[in-house]
């Protein structure tokens, strides 16, 4: 059995900073590519950033430049650091998560942390 648990969301006026924080726990072998994703109300959710196991990086072109995705291995996190944040960034963000574990691979969702950016 894999979780992922979000942390670090929360309530911040435009501008701001936050950093979410999203841990795999469990019985697994290793954890490849992690993903952020967001979902706003009446929207559909959407990929934010992501981050393969040599580190390589991709963005979602709305976020490019503001936000960083890193990750700590020996830890099993993950890292979203946003910057400059505006209200349209307000969403429940999500990780995703390809894990190995009992020779399989599967993708898991963790269960969202709540981003609010006031104006």
């Amino acid at each position: 059995q894999v979780q992922l648990v979000e942390s670090g969301g929360g309530l911040v006026q435009a501008g701001g900073s936050l950093r979410l924080s999203c841990t795999a726990s469990g019985s697994f072998s290793s954890v490849y590519t992690v993903g952020w994703f967001r979902q706003a109300p009446g929207k559909q959710r959407e990929l934010v950033a992501r981050i393969s196991v040599s580190g390589r990086t991709n963005y979602a072109v709305s976020v490019k430049g503001r936000f960083t995705i890193s990750r700590d291995n020996a830890k099993n996190t993950v890292y979203l650091q946003m910057d400059s944040l505006k209200p349209e960034d307000t969403a429940v963000y999500y990780c995703n998560a390809d894990v190995s574990s009992t020779g399989s691979l599967a993708s898991y969702w963790g269960q969202g942390t709540q981003v609010a950016v006031s104006s």
